[in-house]
């Protein structure tokens, strides 16, 4: 969670200051409006938290010029009604009355979060996903999170982060593959003053950062042998050293890793330790790709769709049959980075009352169109990806998946589903019954599985 706070701190701004630190969020300051856009073009944040005094409206009104979206929250005295109206009026979201009060911060905070990331899911094999997620996210056990690029093991992890006795405290996330290896060990245990060429000071690394909450080491697969001898006997033994210190640091942190490649395959060919890889896969979540898990290719792109029209100030459309044909034909091998990056492009290129297929786009410009098929090699690919699916599931499970999908196929109508199914209303609603109280999400009418972060 990224802050931003406008306005000298001094005062009952440095205390929410302190305040929402507490709470996890990582914060900056600007102390002028001026400021505050040069921060948001470069590194942005998802809440912007203003002084009443200052030029709200003008604030806004840039924000909007630009086409920046994060919700703005005033702040002032308690007493100055006056201006607390006028800066909702000027576009402020919220008003936070100073001195400031803890229990509403930390709540502006969550609704915040909740509202940036959503864990969008219909598919059953995402389901499997989630409800694992779930039941292990209340552990500190390490977690290691597989798939293929593009699918969402970030979103996982800040899932299972959302739902662990840590979720108050900070999601720390390093790409391990994005730093050069002379400079990951720093970044990751921090360092001393004066321990090599430009250490002016001393820093703190993203283990001493994530301290009481979690850190998200993303593709690990991707450091050096040589600095995983130092991260397992950090996992190991809870300390970490410091480049150029001399004195261990103890550190509570949860750590999920993830990677796009085989880790057990890494192990063979002597890329990856095989202690860390047994430390780290205590929990093993693989993500499905886009392709494992076509229910939710529909699901996310009407969720881009919503996503990107209200960030972009555009009516939101509607899909046209022929544009879902042809997402459901495309084999996303970019999965949902792919997906979500087409879908924000439709949503510029549409013109008419539906987002048609002429403006389902490749980066290259040309038309999403699903290859030329026989209908035979069409219904011998389903069969197949039907049979793996089923393989290694028990009768009850293969009976549940097909109950629930066909529930939300129907948005919940009890009646419409049990006549599809061919079973009485009286049994289905004893089979719902059964699997709420195993402590399964069964959507109301009107809904589907969607679960949000």
């Amino acid at each position: 969670m990224r802050l931003l706070i406008v306005g000298a701190l001094k005062g009952q701004l440095s205390v929410a200051t302190r305040i929402a630190m507490d709470r996890g969020a990582s914060v900056t300051n600007a102390e002028s409006v001026e400021q505050a856009l040069a921060v948001m073009r470069g590194k942005g944040a998802d809440l912007v938290m203003v002084d009443v005094l200052l030029d709200i409206r003008g604030l806004v009104a840039q924000f909007e010029a630009e086409r920046i979206r994060a919700p703005v929250v005033a702040c002032g005295t308690g007493s100055d009604t006056r201006a607390a109206v006028q800066a909702i009026q000027a576009g402020a979201r919220e008003y936070i009355p100073l001195p400031p009060d803890p229990e509403l911060i930390a709540a502006v905070l969550e609704a915040v979060s909740r509202d940036a990331r959503a864990f969008v899911f219909r598919d059953e094999a995402m389901a499997r996903v989630a409800r694992l997620a779930e039941q292990v996210a209340r552990s500190d056990a390490s977690i290691l999170v597989t798939g293929e690029s593009g699918v969402g093991k970030e979103v996982i992890a800040r899932f299972v982060h959302a739902r662990s006795a840590r979720r108050d405290k900070p999601f720390v996330s390093v790409n391990c593959a994005a730093i050069p290896d002379n400079l990951l060990e720093s970044e990751l245990f921090g360092h001393e003053k004066g321990a090599f060429t430009g250490a002016v000071a001393r820093r703190i690394g993203k283990f001493e950062e994530a301290s009481g909450g979690t850190l998200l080491l993303d593709e690990i697969s991707e450091m050096d042998v040589r600095l995983q001898a130092k991260l397992l006997r950090a996992l190991q033994e809870r300390v970490i050293d410091r480049v150029g210190g001399g004195k261990p640091v103890p550190v509570d942190i949860r750590v999920i890793a993830t990677s796009n490649r085989n880790l057990a395959e890494e192990v063979r060919r002597g890329a990856f330790r095989e202690d860390l890889f047994y430390r780290l896969n205590v929990v093993h979540l693989r993500v499905p790709a886009l392709r494992e898990r076509t229910q939710d290719i529909v699901e996310l792109s009407n969720h881009f769709v919503r996503k990107y029209s209200e960030l972009n100030g555009v009516p939101a459309r509607a899909i046209s049959a022929d544009a879902r044909r042809a997402l459901l034909a495309n084999p996303w091998r970019g999965n949902v980075r792919e997906l979500e990056n087409t879908m924000h492009r439709a949503v510029l290129l549409a013109t008419g009352p539906e987002i048609g297929v002429d403006a389902i786009m490749t980066p290259e410009g040309e038309a999403l169109a699903p290859a030329a098929r026989d209908q035979a090699s069409r219904a011998a690919e389903t069969a197949e990806m039907v049979g793996r699916a089923l393989v290694g599931r028990t009768v009850a499970e293969v009976e549940r998946g097909l109950i629930l999908d066909t529930l939300d196929h129907c948005l919940g109508n009890r009646t419409h589903a049990a006549k599809i199914l061919g079973i009485s209303i009286r049994t289905l609603r004893n089979k719902l019954n059964e699997y709420s109280a195993e402590g399964m999400a069964v959507p109301p009418p009107g809904d589907a599985r969607v679960a949000s972060l």
